[in-house]
């Protein structure tokens, strides 16, 4: 019987992301699983790596290494290559899952790629429809989000019927067929009616009733304060956020475990913990790797072996 192959690529190097890599392995108890990580050997040399802990493929850029932690061309071209490469070997019927560990977008727009994340590229390189969504889970808390990294001004512009339908499918999917779903509105109190705006009447509702013709289990536009309170009391199997904060914000206060970030939809599942590079404290041996082992654990626990 064929372990299950999961890839880690080790995010920017510059930051956390090799030391987490290295004590999430150093816990994780990979007796049925194969592991390769993708990185620069150096800094994972630098955090500790063991050759016991699987494969390493090491990963060079032509950019000059900074002296200290923070965004640069050397860290976004690593952290891109690496994710490049995963893709790759997974597209391939080489591996069967993928995590992530953080890389920083302003690192990217310094190696000049133009991807703003990894949802992004993803979606491009791994997705048979080029859809996929950013979707949160911790414990029985679920989360996904309609818009991802857009700036507030842009919102009212990107939300759309056509966002809202193919999200909920996908988030849908990702629960179940009987998944009880509630979407959020956009603006407060849900727009009070259209005076605090008209994105609940004039897109969401309407998303929301061509859904349920469809015969999703499907509610709202709900206030974002109101509807995290009930889902973490016990309603609802996920909260479809729409936009980035509202999510987040939520989940990470009302999670009592850590929190996983997966894309889902893709051909191949792909987790990571729900933090950033943290350059502030990279190389200083402090970081909490319990997303990391969270991520691991999740991906080895969910889901079968490619057949070779």
């Amino acid at each position: 019987m064929n372990k299950k192959h999961i890839i880690i690529t080790a995010g920017d190097q510059l930051g956390i992301g090799p030391e987490i890599t290295v004590k999430a392995l150093a816990k994780f108890k990979k007796t049925t699983v194969k592991i390769t990580v993708i990185g620069n050997r150096a800094a994972l040399l630098a955090a500790g790596w063991r050759d016991d802990m699987g494969s390493l493929i090491d990963i060079q850029s032509p950019h000059k290494k900074p002296l200290s932690p923070g965004p640069c061309a050397w860290g976004g071209d690593i952290s891109f290559q690496s994710v490049f490469a995963a893709i790759a070997l997974i597209n391939a019927a080489r591996a069967d899952a993928l995590v992530t560990a953080p890389v920083s977008k302003e690192a990217w727009a310094k190696a000049g790629i133009k991807f703003t994340g990894h949802t992004e590229v993803l979606k491009k390189y791994a997705s048979a429809n080029h859809e996929a969504l950013m979707m949160f889970t911790s414990g029985r808390l679920n989360c996904a989000l309609v818009t991802e990294h857009y700036p507030i001004k842009d919102l009212s512009k990107a939300l759309t019927k056509a966002r809202v339908r193919t999200a909920a499918k996908i988030f849908a999917a990702a629960l179940g067929k009987k998944a009880e779903i509630a979407l959020s509105a956009l603006n407060p109190h849900a727009g009070d009616g259209g005076k605090l705006g008209a994105e609940e009447l004039k897109i969401i509702t309407p998303a929301v009733k061509e859904l349920k013709k469809q015969g999703f289990n499907i509610s709202g536009p709900y206030p974002i304060d109101s509807l995290w309170q009930k889902h973490a009391a016990g309603k609802f199997s996920g909260i479809l956020c729409m936009y980035h904060d509202q999510a987040l914000l939520g989940i990470k206060l009302a999670a009592k475990q850590p929190v996983i970030h997966i894309t889902a939809g893709l051909n191949f599942p792909r987790v990571s913990p729900a933090h950033g590079t943290a350059f502030d404290i990279a190389g200083k041996n402090i970081a909490d790797a319990s997303g990391m082992l969270a991520a691991l654990n999740y991906a080895a626990r969910q889901y079968p072996v490619i057949p070779r």
